[in-house]
């Protein structure tokens, strides 16, 4: 049955803006310290409630235990005024068949009309919004230049880490990286150091050699059960960024100062803080959000040289902010593909 709006003749039917990986890639080629900027206004404006963001699914499948599809819809106030939905694979097998593990689309749509306005490639926008948070959690915890940076997974995120580190404590000279591929470390330290003049970087032989007093220290793994039961005795005002949210026994966050991104988002789907929760019944254990730091509610630490550690479930609302600056450049530059009929005609539907 056809419909007809007597309104239609005088609205317009929105174009769709498409931007592929290699234009959101150069739209936020040396944009780090404005990827910062929106992070850090996404994690305060969602603290004060001007933000809408449901919990994550998780698409698993049942051969397949690796893998999963995750949807991401949120909401972002504030100056950003975006919604939309990120929808970001993950599968750790794709590396033997010379493909990225993972891969990622975001739509967004107006909040005023619901109509979409844009199409983006999401994984370069994921890693990065990532990347920015860890680092943004580390110049606000550490309080100062730590001694160095240790990374703990030598993939794409914790490259895009030791950037957004480096943006934050740029006179970081030392890191050291360590990962279960030797091969993959040693490709890590050439690229690093190419990338990052003046920055020594020494791949350490085990894990044991990572942990160092004063240093910012990052793990990004695809690890699906804890395999980190204890920190050094002697450990001292380091600050762990816990972005795999895995690696670690409940035991070791039990000994730590907790701060998270999101409180209800990062206790579920078996996190290392979900398990410490499981265990103890309540969330006491947890000492507040990375956005009660940054607006001053809250103390970096509560004890001068304890370990802090990061546990960020990675939020739908960090896609948006820089899914923002991407497209509030990309119209500035007049880039992208525009598709003027990818929504039907208004009032005129078969």
């Amino acid at each position: 049955m056809m419909t007809f709006n007597p309104h239609s003749e005088t609205a317009p039917t929105p174009s769709l803006r498409v931007l592929s990986g290699p234009t959101v890639q150069d739209l936020l080629k040396g944009q780090e310290v404005q990827i910062l900027q929106h992070v850090q206004a996404a994690y305060e404006h969602h603290q004060q409630h001007d933000s809408a963001l449901p919990h994550s699914l998780f698409l698993r499948f049942p051969e397949q235990p690796r893998d999963r599809i995750i949807a991401l819809p949120a909401f972002l106030g504030g100056g950003i005024q975006r919604a939309g939905i990120k929808w970001i694979a993950s599968f750790p097998g794709n590396h033997q068949q010379g493909l990225d593990r993972a891969s990622a689309v975001m739509v967004l749509n107006s909040p005023r009309t619901g109509l979409p306005e844009a199409f983006l490639e999401g994984s370069i926008i994921s890693m990065k919004r990532t990347a920015a948070s860890a680092a943004l959690a580390a110049k606000h915890l550490q309080g100062h230049t730590p001694q160095g940076v240790a990374l703990v997974g030598c993939g794409p995120i914790n490259f895009e880490t030791l950037r957004f580190l480096r943006t934050v404590f740029p006179d970081v000279q030392q890191a050291l990286v360590y990962d279960t591929l030797p091969e993959r470390a040693a490709g890590f330290k050439k690229q690093a150091e190419e990338l990052h003049a003046g920055l020594h970087v020494q791949v350490a032989q085990d894990l044991a050699e990572v942990w160092q007093s004063d240093w910012v220290i990052s793990f990004a793994t695809t690890a699906l059960d804890p395999h980190v039961s204890s920190l050094p005795a002697d450990l001292q005002r380091a600050t762990i960024l816990n972005v795999s949210l895995r690696d670690f026994t409940p035991e070791v966050l039990e000994h730590s100062e907790n701060i998270v991104d999101d409180l209800d988002h990062v206790l579920r789907a078996n996190t290392s803080p979900h398990l410490l929760e499981l265990k103890l019944g309540h969330r006491d254990f947890i000492r507040g959000t990375l956005a009660q730091v940054t607006l001053g509610e809250i103390p970096a630490r509560a004890q001068e040289n304890s370990v802090v550690m990061f546990s960020p479930f990675g939020l739908g609302i960090l896609d948006l902010a820089v899914a923002d600056l991407v497209l509030t450049r990309a119209e500035t530059l007049n880039l992208g593909t525009l598709v003027p009929d990818f929504l039907p005609p208004s009032g005129l539907k078969g």
